[in-house]
Order: structure tokens, then C-alpha cells, then sequence
């Protein structure tokens, strides 16, 4: 069975997702709203990996770097000034969006295996994951005209 491969992926891409926030929050920390939110994100995340700690047990799961190698790219140092935050922000969206489709994934195949604990726990999490990218497609729409128009 695969699905221990997509839970490692799942974990993994949460994991890189909290990561990410909490790296993004502090560092536009004069920003409240955004460093406040940020930490929501993270642990929200967090929470999802601790959803995902009983359904681990009982299929397993193998690591899969994807997810850090996406952070890692998405984040190569401090960004600074709103085209900055614009940019951590379409970051943190990739990465969600990362994490949503992953859930949809597991979601389909804890249907197919009628595992309504697993069910109950996608169901949970990709309703948080979409708040997640509903409010930073929120937030990038905010932040896009001063970042893109501002004088240099």
C-alpha cells in the first residue's frame, strides 16, 4: 500500500508549511496582523501533524524531502519592504497549496479504504488548510497594489 508515502508527504509538506510561517512571521514581524496570523498558520500545521500521528501509526509513513527542497526554494534568505512581504507571502500560498492537494489525495484514499477516523481528520484539516489560503489570497491581494506601485 502507498498511502504511507503520502502521509510522509502530508507530514513533511505540514511540517515545511509551519516552518515557513513561523520564518515569515518573525522576520515581518513590524507587520502585527501578519506576524500574528503567521503563528495561527504554523500552528495550525502543527496541529494537522498531531491529527496525523494516529493515522501514522496505523499505515505508516516514508520521508519524502519534496517538501523541504520546496521550501527551500521558495525561501533563500530575508526579504525586505512590502514587495518583500508580497513575495513570502505567494510563498507560504505555494506551499499551501502544497499541502491542500496532498490532503486531497490522502482524503480520496481513506475513502477508498472506508477509514472514517482518516475521513474525519482530512475533512478537519483541508477545511483549516482552506482558511489558510483563503486569508493569504486575502492578504496578497491587500499587500500587491503598494508592493507593485510603490516608488522604488
Amino acid at each position: 500500500m502507498q498511502l504511507a508515502s503520502y502521509l510522509g508527504l502530508l507530514w513533511d509538506s505540514e511540517e515545511s508549511l509551519a516552518n515557513a510561517a513561523q520564518l515569515v512571521g518573525a522576520h515581518h514581524g513590524d507587520e502585527p496582523e501578519i506576524a500574528h496570523l503567521c503563528k495561527v498558520l504554523g500552528d495550525q500545521s502543527a496541529g494537522h501533524m498531531s491529527a496525523l500521528e494516529p493515522v501514522v501509526e496505523r499505515y505508516g509513513e516514508h520521508d519524502d524531502p519534496e517538501p523541504g527542497r520546496l521550501q527551500a526554494a521558495e525561501f533563500r534568505g530575508t526579504r525586505e519592504g512590502s514587495m518583500g512581504l508580497l513575495r513570502d507571502l505567494q510563498d507560504l500560498h505555494v506551499l499551501a497549496s502544497f499541502v491542500d492537494v496532498t490532503w486531497t489525495v490522502v482524503g480520496r484514499a481513506a475513502e477508498a479504504l472506508h477509514d472514517h477516523d482518516l475521513v474525519t481528520v482530512v475533512r478537519t484539516c483541508e477545511t483549516e488548510t482552506a482558511q489558510q489560503l483563503a486569508w493569504l489570497r486575502t492578504r496578497i491581494k491587500e499587500v500587491a497594489p503598494n508592493a507593485l506601485t510603490a516608488a522604488d
